[in-house]
C-alpha cells in the first residue's frame, strides 16, 4: 500500500499498485472479517479484525441473538454484520480494560440497546453489569461461560463458548502471552506475572482441541477470510513460556517486557471513564499494540 501519487506513478509504468483514501489514519481503522461455524454447536463466530492495528473482536450469533466481545471498530460494523445474519445484539462483553485502543463498547450499547458486561472491578466509573468467574450467559442456543483469568490486568476474563472455543483477550495469544506490567508498579507487575502463570495453567486444562481466539495479533491481518485462531494444542507447542516452572516463568516475563503502547495512559483514562476523546482517536491509537510478551 502506497500514497495515491506513488500509486499513480507505479500504475503509469504498468506496475500494480493500490492506495488507501485517508492514508495511514484510514489504515488504522480498516477492517476485514472471517467466519467460523463450531461443530456440535449452533453458534456462528465472526472475527472482526482491525487490519493495521491487529485488534481482534468477535460477533457471536445463534437463533436470532448475538453478542459482541471487545468491540474495537465502529458500532455500524457489528450492527450491519448482525443484520446480515438476522441477529439482534443483546450482550456486549469486554475481556478487560484496554490500554492500546479505545473501547467502542459504550458506543455500541447506545446503538444496539444491549447489556454491557465488564469483568467485576472498581476501575470503570460508568454503569455496567459485572461478570464473575463461572457466570454463564445464553446467546440463543449457545452458552458463554466467564473464566476469571487475571495477569495481564487484575480483572482480565476469558469467555468459553460451548466448551469448544475460548476468547482469551490479551491473556493468551497464538504465539505469546499477555504482559503484566501496564498501569502497575514493579511489585504489582511481579504479582500479576505470578497470577498470569496460574491463569495459563488453568487454560491448559481445557481440551487440546479447544480453539484459542485472542484479542490481538502482532501482524497486519490479511483480507483472506481465514480465522486468526489455533487449537490449544498448537498454541501450547508454539509458546515455550507455558511450560516453564513458576519462578522461571515470572523472571522470564519480567525481563521480556516490551516498550509501553503509545498514549496508553490517556487511553486507559478514557476507557475507565467510558468516554470518547475530543481529539482524533486514530492519533491516540497510533502504533503497535504491544500487549504481548514473546
Amino acid at each position: 500500500m502506497v500514497s495515491q501519487l506513488a500509486a499513480e506513478q507505479l500504475r503509469a509504468r504498468g506496475l500494480p499498485a493500490l492506495s488507501l483514501t485517508g492514508g495511514m489514519k484510514a489504515w488504522s481503522l480498516a477492517w476485514n472479517s472471517a467466519e467460523l461455524l463450531l461443530p456440535n454447536s449452533q453458534a456462528k463466530i465472526i472475527q472482526v479484525r482491525r487490519t493495521g492495528k491487529g485488534c481482534l473482536s468477535y460477533l457471536i450469533g445463534s437463533q436470532g441473538q448475538a453478542a459482541v466481545i471487545d468491540p474495537a471498530v465502529g458500532p455500524e460494523v457489528y450492527l450491519e454484520l448482525a443484520q446480515e445474519n438476522g441477529w439482534g445484539i443483546s450482550h456486549i462483553f469486554e475481556t478487560h480494560i484496554h490500554a492500546d485502543h479505545l473501547s467502542r463498547a459504550r458506543r455500541l450499547v447506545e446503538r444496539a440497546g444491549a447489556v454491557l458486561h465488564l469483568p467485576a472491578q472498581e476501575r470503570a466509573t460508568f454503569p455496567f453489569q459485572p461478570v464473575q468467574d463461572n457466570d454463564e450467559f445464553a446467546i440463543g442456543a449457545a452458552r458463554l461461560m466467564a473464566w476469571h483469568t487475571p495477569g495481564h490486568t487484575g480483572e482480565s476474563t476469558s469467555y468459553l463458548l460451548d466448551n469448544q472455543a475460548v476468547f482469551t483477550g490479551d491473556t493468551l495469544f497464538l504465539t505469546s502471552v499477555g504482559r503484566p506490567d501496564l498501569e502497575a508498579s514493579a511489585e504489582e507487575a511481579r504479582l500479576r506475572a505470578s497470577l498470569l502463570y496460574h491463569t495459563l495453567q488453568r487454560l491448559l486444562t481445557l481440551a487440546p482441541e479447544t480453539l484459542i481466539l485472542p484479542g490481538h495479533t502482532n501482524q497486519p491481518v490479511a483480507f483472506d477470510g481465514q480465522m486468526t485462531a489455533a487449537s490449544l494444542a498448537k498454541v501450547s507447542r508454539s509458546v515455550d513460556l507455558l511450560h516453564l516452572p513458576k519462578e522461571t516463568f515470572v523472571e522470564t516475563i519480567l525481563t521480556r517486557i516490551p516498550a509501553t503502547p503509545p498514549n496508553h495512559r490517556r487511553i486507559v483514562e478514557l476507557n475507565e471513564a467510558g468516554l470518547w476523546p475530543d481529539e482524533d482517536p486514530t492519533t491516540l491509537e497510533a502504533g503497535a499494540n504491544r500487549c504481548a510478551v514473546i
